[in-house]
C-alpha cells in the first residue's frame, strides 16, 4: 500500500475499523498527498513535514474489542493523523466540522502559541459550529513531541486526539534508524456522562479489587503484624476512604489502546538488528496513567514534554495523561520485543511489538502487584500502616511545630488543622523574600474531604506501585534540561494552590472550590512566578497549564526541565516556575477529563 520512501519508519498492521469512507480518509493528509488514496499506518511519522493541512472533524462507526462507538474523530481514524511540522515554519491548519449538531475544537497540547490560537472554547475563541471551518495558524518556536485533542463536549475521551511531531531547527542529537509514535489510549462504549453519574451514584462504582479477607494475611505480612494490618484497615475506614482507590475508572470498562489497538491486535514496529529506535510516547487516555516496559530492552529516555533532557537509562517509566517521553532503544537481536503499558491500578494494559517481521508477537509479561495507598497518600508524612498521629510522635516522628489540638480526626474530618504551624524553614531557603499568596488549608466540606497535614516532596519517587519493584524506574528528580533555562529571574511571587476533592459526592477542585466558585488567577506580562500545588487527595492529578511552560524545580538548578504537564502525587508538595510572557486567557487544570469537567479547573490571566 505504502512504498517505503513515502513512510518514517516501518510498515504496521492496520487496527480494526468499520464504516470508513475514502472521503474521510482523504481528508486527513496534508496538500502535498492529497491525491493519495489512503492513510499512514497507525504510528508511522510522514516522509516530510508539511505546514498546511486539513482535517474534517466526524463521527465514525468504530469498532475495537467488540465495543462499538460513533466516535467523533478526524478523517475515520481513532487516534487521528500524525501531524509532523518543522520549527520555523507557520503552520496553516484548517479544521472543518461535519459534525451534525455540536461544536468541536481542537487544543495543541504543550504548544507555544497565540492565545486565539488555543482552541479553548469559552476562553480563546468561540469554538467550530457544525459546517463551519476554523483556520488555526501560527508559528512554531519549538520541537519535540506533542499532541492535539478535542476541548469540546469530552469528545477526547471517545477518539477525538492525534500525535503531534516538530522537527527542529537544528541537528537532531539523537537521530535514530527508526522513530515511532507510541500513543497510548483508552476505549470504551460507555459514555463520560454516564461514567459521571455513576460516580456520582456510587464513587467506586468501577474499582472492583478491594481488600478482602483473602488478602489480610499478605497486608499482615507486610505491615510486620495482624494488628498493625487490621489498624490500618480501621483507620481507612474511619476516614470513610478505600486504600486500594486508585483509578476512578478502570480495566472493567476500558481496552487499553496502542495506536489505536487492543492487546490481542497487537501493532508491529519494524526494525533490523542493531538499529537504533526512536519511540515517541504519549499518553492521550482521559482517565490513565501507564506503567511502561519492554522487557529485555534498556531504554534511554531522552525528551520530556517535548524538551531535550540529559539521557536516563530506566527500564520502566510511569507516563501521567498528557504527558510524553522520548525514548530510544538499541535492538541487538532479531527477536519480537513486547512494548508492555499496563494500567497503574493493574486492571488491564495497552501492548505492541518491535519485530523484525510483520505480524510477530512478543511474551506478554504478568501486571504487577496493585498498588495500595498509605499514610504517605493521605498527607501524614511517613507514618507506617496502622500508626496513629500520637504514635508517630513518640516514635520520633516529625509532627513537630503542628498544632494537633486543633486537629478533628473523627470520620475523617481534619477541620481547623493550623498548617501555618508547620516547620517550613527547608523550603526554598536560598531564595529571597518573595509575596506570597496563600488562601491557608481549604475547609473540610462537601467540595472537600481531606487536608494534607503533612504534604511532603515526592520528585524522587517513581509513583505508588512502582517503588523498590527491581527496576530502574524514572522519578521526576533525574530529569535534567540539556541548557539552562531562557529566564534566569527568581519569582516576584508564590502561587500556592491545594488540589482537593470529595469522592463520595465526586467533586473536585482547588482550594476546595469548583471552577464555578473560583475567579481567574491573574498574571501581569513578563513577571516571574512560582506556582505550589499541595495535593490534598489520595489520587495523582497531571496538571497543565495551557500556553506557558511550567518549569519543575527538582533539584537541577538552572537546568530544570520544562513541561507542559505535572503529575502531583497524592499527599505531595511541589513547586514549578512560569514566566508569564505571552498575554491572554488561558486554562489551567487536571487533565483528568472527569475532574476538569466536575471542577478542577481555573483561568489563567496574562495581563
Amino acid at each position: 500500500m505504502f512504498s517505503s520512501s513515502r513512510l518514517r519508519g516501518g510498515l504496521t498492521r492496520r487496527r480494526f475499523v468499520t464504516g470508513m469512507g475514502a472521503g474521510g480518509l482523504m481528508a486527513a493528509l496534508p496538500h502535498p498527498a492529497r491525491s493519495a488514496s489512503a492513510v499512514l499506518p497507525a504510528g508511522l511519522i510522514p516522509a516530510e513535514p508539511s505546514a498546511t493541512w486539513d482535517l474534517r472533524v466526524g463521527r465514525t462507526h468504530i469498532e475495537i474489542d467488540h465495543k462499538a462507538l460513533n466516535a467523533p474523530c478526524i478523517g475515520g481514524t481513532v487516534p487521528g493523523p500524525v501531524l509532523r511540522w518543522r520549527q520555523g515554519d507557520t503552520v496553516e491548519v484548517n479544521v472543518t466540522n461535519t459534525l451534525r449538531h455540536e461544536d468541536t475544537s481542537i487544543h495543541w497540547h504543550g504548544i507555544r502559541l497565540p492565545s486565539d490560537m488555543d482552541g479553548v472554547p469559552g476562553l480563546s475563541f468561540t469554538g467550530i459550529k457544525p459546517g463551519e471551518t476554523f483556520t488555526y495558524r501560527f508559528r512554531l518556536h519549538q520541537s519535540g513531541t506533542y499532541w492535539y485533542h478535542s476541548h469540546s463536549g469530552m469528545q477526547e475521551a471517545q477518539g477525538l486526539y492525534g500525535a503531534v511531531v516538530i522537527d527542529p531547527i537544528h541537528p537532531d542529537p539523537n537521530v535514530c534508524d527508526r522513530d515511532y509514535v507510541i500513543l497510548l489510549s483508552e476505549w470504551t462504549d460507555v459514555s463520560p456522562m454516564d461514567m459521571i453519574n455513576n460516580l456520582k451514584m456510587q464513587d467506586d462504582y468501577y474499582v472492583f479489587r478491594q481488600r478482602t479477607a483473602a488478602s489480610f494475611p499478605r497486608e499482615a505480612r507486610e505491615a510486620g503484624s495482624a494488628a498493625a494490618a487490621l489498624k490500618d484497615r480501621l483507620a481507612w475506614s474511619r476516614m470513610r476512604m478505600a486504600a486500594t482507590d486508585i483509578s476512578d475508572v478502570t480495566g472493567i470498562i476500558y481496552t487499553y489502546l496502542l495506536n489505536g489497538h487492543a492487546p490481542d491486535m497487537n501493532w508491529n514496529g519494524l526494525f533490523r538488528a542493531g538499529e537504533r529506535v526512536r519511540l515517541r510516547f504519549i499518553n492521550g487516555s482521559s482517565m490513565t496513567f501507564f506503567d511502561v516496559r519492554i522487557p529485555g530492552l534498556e531504554m534511554l529516555v531522552v525528551q520530556a514534554d517535548g524538551n531535550d533532557v540529559e539521557p536516563v537509562p530506566v527500564d520502566e517509566f510511569r507516563i501521567g495523561v498528557a504527558e510524553t517521553y522520548d525514548v530510544i532503544v538499541q535492538l541487538k537481536e532479531d527477536r519480537a520485543y513486547t512494548i508492555f503499558a499496563q494500567s497503574e491500578d493493574r486492571t488491564g494494559f495497552a501492548r505492541g511489538t518491535l519485530a523484525p517481521c510483520a505480524g510477530m508477537a512478543g511474551p506478554v509479561p504478568p501486571m504487577g502487584p496493585r498498588p495500595v495507598r498509605t499514610m504517605v497518600d493521605m498527607g501524614m508524612g511517613d507514618m507506617k500502616p496502622g500508626e496513629s498521629m500520637q504514635d508517630m510522635e513518640m516514635s520520633g516522628g516529625s509532627m513537630a511545630g503542628t498544632d494537633k489540638g486543633s486537629m478533628d480526626m473523627s470520620g475523617g474530618s481534619m477541620a481547623g488543622m493550623n498548617m501555618h504551624g508547620m516547620d517550613m524553614s527547608h523550603m526554598h531557603h536560598t531564595m529571597p523574600p518573595i509575596e506570597v499568596d496563600d488562601p491557608g488549608p481549604p475547609p473540610i466540606n462537601v467540595e472537600n474531604q481531606n487536608v494534607a497535614m503533612m504534604p511532603v516532596d515526592r520528585l524522587g519517587s517513581p509513583g505508588d506501585g512502582l517503588e523498590q519493584n527491581g527496576r530502574r524506574v524514572l522519578n521526576y528528580k533525574q530529569l535534567r534540561a540539556t541548557r539552562p533555562g531562557g529566564d534566569p529571574r527568581p519569582p516576584s511571587r508564590e502561587i500556592i494552590l491545594h488540589l482537593t476533592g470529595n469522592m463520595e459526592r465526586y467533586i473536585w477542585g482547588f482550594n476546595g472550590r469548583k471552577f464555578s466558585e473560583s475567579g481567574p488567577i491573574r498574571l501581569k506580562k513578563g513577571e516571574r512566578v512560582r506556582f505550589t500545588l499541595i495535593n490534598d487527595t489520595m489520587m495523582e492529578h497531571p496538571i497543565h497549564l495551557h500556553g506557558l511552560w511550567s518549569e519543575l524545580e527538582n533539584g537541577q538548578g538552572d537546568f530544570r526541565p520544562y513541561k507542559h504537564t505535572l503529575i502531583s502525587q497524592p499527599g505531595s508538595r511541589m513547586s514549578y516556575l512560569v514566566t508569564a510572557d505571552v498575554p491572554g486567557m488561558w486554562a489551567y487544570h487536571c487533565h483528568l477529563m472527569l475532574h476538569m469537567n466536575l471542577g478542577m479547573f481555573r483561568t489563567v490571566i496574562v495581563e
